[in-house]
């Protein structure tokens, strides 16, 4: 069968994903750099603010908020060391408190709030998260620049975390032995996959694990 031909932005079926965070990537980077093809400059760089509801008692369900619109990801399998995930649901605010109840409490694992009305705002929801011990809305802000090594999609990114700064490096692809020839090529072998999920919850608190390089 034909290998997909990878490209930023667009739709493919699920991808395989190695990630990494820590303090500085600075050589691989560089390497990551210098070993891209061109990439369409709307990639070159990117900054984003986003809500990512992290749960104490979910580790396979990653949801984020992006210009009022809720993504919930879940987690597949993992071959090689690296990770899959399927999109869940996309929904936006306000929601209806049906897909609360199927679909959003659900996924946090958490016991689930009254709710009392037909819709809710982003605001009405952030405040049933935050009421909720085992839940927090965590403040992500993003400035991600983009390459493409080996037919896969890769992007170093500087992240804020509730502003703890911190860095993380990726390479994505549908093959895998694409994104491990990657991983050695950048000179990433060895180094922690993690996703951001895991780290978050690190840098807030939720996991004692240190991140992966410092």
């Amino acid at each position: 069968m034909a290998k997909e031909k990878m490209e930023i932005g667009a739709i493919s079926k699920p991808r395989f994903e190695f990630r990494s965070f820590g303090q500085c990537f600075c050589e691989a980077h560089k390497r990551m750099a210098r070993l891209s093809v061109p990439v369409p400059e709307k990639v070159w760089e990117r900054h984003s603010d986003e809500i990512y509801i992290i749960s104490r008692t979910n580790d396979i369900n990653n949801t984020k908020i992006r210009d009022g619109k809720m993504d919930i990801k879940t987690y597949v399998q993992t071959v090689d060391g690296l990770e899959q995930w399927n999109p869940l649901m996309k929904g936006e605010f306000p929601i209806s408190a049906k897909v609360l109840k199927e679909e959003v409490f659900p996924a946090f694992m958490v016991e689930m709030p009254e709710l009392t009305k037909d819709t809710y705002t982003y605001e009405e929801f952030i405040a049933m998260v935050e009421a909720n011990p085992d839940l927090a809305a965590v403040r992500v802000h993003k400035q991600r620049f983009g390459y493409m090594v080996n037919d896969t999609i890769c992007e170093v990114g500087n992240v804020l975390i509730n502003g703890a700064k911190v860095v993380t490096i990726n390479s994505e692809s549908t093959e895998i032995e694409d994104i491990k020839k990657t991983i050695a090529d950048v000179g990433l072998e060895g180094v922690e996959n993690i996703n951001y999920l895991q780290a978050i919850k690190r840098v807030i608190g939720m996991s004692n694990k240190p991140l992966a390089n410092e």
